[in-house]
């Protein structure tokens, strides 16, 4: 293994062992660890007709005191556990979850990355049909696979304010699986991505679709704001991810910080008053917002476009120092590998 930590991008690298799982005649098998990395599955495969899979993100952490740590991973497996009802698709069961996340994390303890760098390992447990499905209907045989990979900050720039712009079109469906509370699913946020890297732009800021006047989130993170008084603020709306990464730094400013927090509609025209925003997730963790752009207008941030707004660095500060072990985390929040 040759990595060097100090320049890891937001990447694929394969490690050893990936976890597998296959549901047939109505039940999951008990599921191994493979060395093998390629699935194999039919032509005509389920996932592959009528596009029935979903995923989730999380990440092992590695302390200051050199204990490996995942952040929650029993809100994933219950976001998981919600898709797969929304998707016509075996549940697998979140107890299993947890320890396949466990299994999979300690069989490529080398690959969490040492302390300091600003690196993670970063989980992706997914599932998937895969039995010949030609009629529109839910396959029978299913999928659930863990890989893991090394991964550095998700945007180029880290903590660095990024752009991102208001798009002149809809998104066509919400990355989350629909109007519950759901998991993972970005097949229908890809062209707009691409479209706002091609014009510079970072991300895109959507809007409701029903209105275009209320902020909703982005492509792949969470909205938060912070208004001149220091109430931290967050959009509602049925549409948007149930984020993990949301929920837990609305805590944070609460319990931690003393801040108050608020979620609730954002019309568009309020985001001029805010004093900072940031995206939100997993991936991301909290990266500040520098400058919205909509059409000819420009909403600059004062928290400047070199550095984090003062609140939402004390926000990603104390999250990541709970991640890490530096700060006392609340009962259950850090599942501890090894």
């Amino acid at each position: 293994m040759n990595i060097d930590w100090n320049n890891l991008g937001f990447g694929y690298i394969k490690t050893p062992y990936r976890f597998i799982s296959h549901f047939k005649d109505g039940k999951w098998d008990e599921g191994v660890l493979s060395e093998d990395e390629i699935v194999k599955i039919n032509e005509c495969a389920g996932v592959l007709q009528y596009a029935q899979t979903c995923f989730e993100g999380l990440k092992a952490y590695r302390t200051t005191d050199n204990r490996v740590v995942c952040f929650r991973p029993d809100l994933n497996a219950k976001r998981m556990h919600d898709s797969c009802q929304r998707l016509e698709m075996p549940v697998y069961p979140d107890d299993k979850f947890i320890e396949a996340v466990i299994k999979t994390v300690k069989s490529n303890i080398d690959y969490v990355p040492p302390y300091g760098y600003g690196a993670t390992l970063y989980i992706r447990p997914y599932m998937f049909g895969e039995n010949p499905v030609i009629g529109v209907k839910p396959a029978d045989e299913y999928q659930f696979r863990i890989f893991t990979t090394p991964v550095g900050p998700y945007f180029k720039g880290g903590v660095k304010p990024i752009t991102i712009r208001v798009p002149d079109f809809d998104r066509a469906a919400p990355r989350g699986t629909g109007h519950i509370k759901a998991g993972l699913n970005y097949a229908m946020s890809l062209h707009p991505i691409v479209d706002a890297h091609k014009n510079g732009f970072d991300e895109n800021m959507y809007l409701d679709p029903a209105t275009r006047t209320k902020v909703e989130e982005t492509g792949g993170a969470n909205f938060i704001f912070i208004t001149k008084d220091n109430t931290v603020v967050t959009p509602k709306s049925n549409s948007i991810l149930p984020s993990i990464t949301r929920r837990s730094l609305l805590y944070v400013a609460e319990k931690y910080l003393g801040l108050k927090t608020i979620e609730r509609e954002i019309p568009f025209e309020e985001v001029k008053t805010f004093k900072e925003c940031a995206l939100c997730g997993t991936a991301a963790v909290l990266s500040p917002v520098g400058k919205i752009v909509n059409k000819d207008t420009e909403i600059l941030l004062p928290s400047g476009m070199e550095n984090m707004g003062e609140v939402t660095k004390q926000l990603y500060d104390t999250l990541l120092g709970i991640q890490l072990g530096k700060i006392d985390p609340p009962e259950g929040w850090l599942k501890e590998i090894i």
